[in-house]
Order: structure tokens, then C-alpha cells, then sequence
């Protein structure tokens, strides 16, 4: 099973996107948009400052697991690819290293409604599953975040958990969650 990101062809092309890792240049780009209130209501931290989000984003890790949407040459989201261990028992724990991956995703709001992000997911959801040989994807969000759970049954995930007000909100709120989830062989089989 290959899980280094290095081992994927890229950058990649789909009919209107081109999807590669993000690198230190695309700082600014990702905080054009990252920065806006539409954007910061649902991602998992809000910068304020322009250098407090660079020091994030050109985190070591956070890079590697970073993908940057390209259309037409202009950065329109951000992708992360994050890939890790399934939860195993001690005796089976190596077998479960590396087999599935974590993902999402931030689209920026100029570009909206145009299926793009649909198509940047898919194109994702694509790469786990053929060029890494993942054997599953989660994503998780807010209840209330209406667009991304769309998003992950549009390209086929399957909610898999509703948690009840347990995930607290920068607003102070605690909001409902959702997981989703897609199997290896459900996507082979819905292709």
C-alpha cells in the first residue's frame, strides 16, 4: 500500500481543475480567502492576522497534508489529505497503519455553485483509493455546515455518526456533529 503523497502523479487535472501540494507560495492566495467570515464560520481556526495564518499554513505537517485547487491558474480552495492509521487491536495494529485517509476541504466563496468543489472532492476521493490504495475516507463537519455534508454524499460518502451537541463552536454554541465515510470497494462499486 503506498501512503507517500510524493508517489501521486502530480499535479492532477480534472476537465477544469489542476490539483497539486500546496507549497510556501501560496500563502497569501489561501488567505484571500480563508480570511473571509463565510469561510472562517466553519474551518477549524480563525486567524485575524496574515502572519499567524502563514506560521500555520507553512507548518511542516500541515503542508505536507495541504493540497492547493487550482482553475485557470488562480488558487480557488485548499484540499487537505491527511492520511492515518485505522483503529486496530494490539495484535492487528500493523495491518491497520496507513490504510485510510481524512479529508477536507475550503472553497473560496467567489467560486461557489459551480460544482468545483465537487469535482476537487471526487478527484481526491480518486487518488485515495487508486493511487495511495487507501482502504477508506472520513470527513467530518458541523450539522449546521450544510454545503460540506452535501459535498461528501455528493461524491458517495455515507453519514456514518450524528453526535449530539458535541462539538463546541467558536460562537460558544455547542452544534451537532456529522462523520461521513466511503469504503474502498463502495466507490469501486458506484463508479
Amino acid at each position: 500500500m503506498t501512503q507517500d503523497l510524493s508517489a501521486v502523479p502530480w499535479p492532477l487535472r480534472t476537465a477544469r481543475l489542476t490539483i497539486r501540494p500546496a507549497t510556501s507560495d501560496d500563502v497569501d492566495a489561501t488567505w484571500a480567502f480563508r480570511r473571509l467570515p463565510e469561510v472562517a464560520e466553519w474551518v477549524t481556526r480563525r486567524f485575524d492576522e496574515r502572519d499567524e495564518y502563514a506560521e500555520v499554513f507553512l507548518d511542516p505537517d500541515r503542508l505536507a497534508s495541504t493540497l492547493v485547487v487550482e482553475r485557470d491558474g488562480e488558487v480557488v480552495g485548499d484540499l487537505m489529505l491527511r492520511v492515518e492509521d485505522a483503529w486496530a487491536q494490539a495484535e492487528v495494529a500493523e495491518q491497520a497503519q496507513g490504510s485510510q485517509a481524512e479529508l477536507g476541504w475550503t472553497l473560496d466563496p467567489a467560486h461557489a455553485g459551480q460544482g468545483l468543489a465537487t469535482e476537487a472532492v471526487a478527484e481526491l476521493v480518486r487518488v485515495c483509493f487508486e493511487d495511495l490504495g487507501l482502504r477508506r475516507v472520513v470527513a467530518l463537519c458541523f450539522a449546521d455546515n450544510t454545503a460540506s455534508w452535501r459535498l461528501m454524499e455528493r461524491v458517495g460518502m455515507r453519514r456514518e455518526t450524528h453526535t449530539v451537541k458535541e462539538s463546541l463552536h467558536r460562537s460558544g454554541r455547542w452544534l451537532d456533529g456529522l462523520g461521513y465515510a466511503l469504503l474502498a470497494e463502495e466507490w469501486r462499486a458506484g463508479r
